[in-house]
């Protein structure tokens, strides 16, 4: 896919630092796409580090604010609305109001949890019901992780706390990543999973070949979860389709957990926002041969990637995202 338009070019060599994900997941490769198409048109001495996260992600939105670092990757994407307001899991930290988006990348994800068969249970209002000493294995909800945040508050919406969990004789089993978590179920340390990333070979493996139960969520909770977490996330309208996993003989309604969002704050140049711009939009082709082994409904990274779509952000775009998207016709 060849370029649209004349190339944008910075004379002026400028060195930028990114907030990618613990190092071997999506954002890491997505920051290294952008890098080289970004260096390859910047001046001579241009340099971007991508740095790495420790804990659960929401160090990368805080450096952005702060300016420590100049653009990071987040998700889930409708989330990162609530960092404007400093609600929510942003609520120590105040308003970040400087926040703005450059683009959008597209990925179709859920929460979902699924139980061991062994238990029998196969909707929330069975595991209500049944009261199981449940280990479920999840993301810690610490104050830094999103996704253990967001788990934590689609169980209360289902009625179930960590201390309803508790009296039950089970208990929340946590790490910091998702993969994390998934080998605590291997390891036999949990006997459910509650989790995003729905397309990974980990959940596979969980409700094939572990036969674990994937339940539906439940339309009120998830009425519920929106009227408390208002702008964290919304009820995904597209139910997980009958036959993503084999075993799955019927759609499988459940959180939405979708979508990368780029960050920066309003005050980068607006000529090397542009840039950033132009090169997510304008060479998606190179990041999107990196997925292509994969069908488009099991790819972390959903492709083809559409412009028009990127440019519908949960935060206002930065000016310099703004001038690409409405100059290419996109807005």
């Amino acid at each position: 896919m060849g370029p649209r338009r004349t190339e944008p070019r910075l004379d002026r060599s400028v060195t930028l630092n990114f907030v990618g994900d613990w190092g071997m997941a999506n954002f890491h490769r997505i920051c290294s796409w952008l890098t080289q198409q970004f260096c390859d048109r910047a001046g001579p001495e241009s340099r971007v580090a991508i740095w790495n996260i420790r804990n659960g992600g929401i160090e990368a939105v805080v450096e952005v604010f702060t300016g420590e670092k100049q653009l990071a990757i987040a998700t889930p994407a409708q989330l990162m609305s609530t960092a404007l307001t400093g609600e929510g899991i942003f609520a120590p930290y105040g308003p970040m109001p400087t926040l703005r988006a450059l683009a959008v990348l597209p990925q179709n994800d859920r929460m979902i949890l699924a139980i061991d068969s062994k238990y029998g249970i196969s909707t929330f209002e069975e595991l209500r019901r049944k009261k199981p000493a449940l280990r479920i294995a999840t993301s810690r909800n610490d104050g830094t992780n999103f996704i253990g945040y967001i788990a934590f508050a689609y169980m209360k919406a289902h009625g179930i706390t960590e201390e309803t969990l508790l009296s039950w004789g089970g208990k929340f089993v946590t790490a910091t990543r998702p993969e994390q978590a998934f080998e605590l179920v291997v390891n036999g340390e949990a006997d459910a999973l509650l989790q995003e990333a729905i397309m990974t070979p980990w959940w596979e493996e969980v409700v094939e070949r572990r036969k674990f139960i994937p339940l539906p969520a439940e339309e009120d909770a998830l009425d519920r979860f929106m009227s408390e977490q208002a702008g964290a996330a919304t009820p995904h309208k597209e139910p997980v389709p009958q036959g993503f996993w084999k075993s799955l003989s019927r759609p499988l309604p459940g959180l939405d957990f979708s979508d990368f969002v780029v960050l920066v704050r309003e005050d980068l140049p607006e000529d090397i926002a542009y840039l950033l711009t132009w090169s997510l939009v304008e060479t998606r082709e190179m990041i999107e041969r990196q997925y292509r082994h994969l069908p488009p409904e099991k790819s972390p990274l959903s492709y083809p990637l559409q412009p028009r779509n990127m440019a519908r952000t949960p935060l206002p775009l930065h000016p310099g995202a703004k001038h690409y998207f409405t100059e290419a016709g996109y807005l």
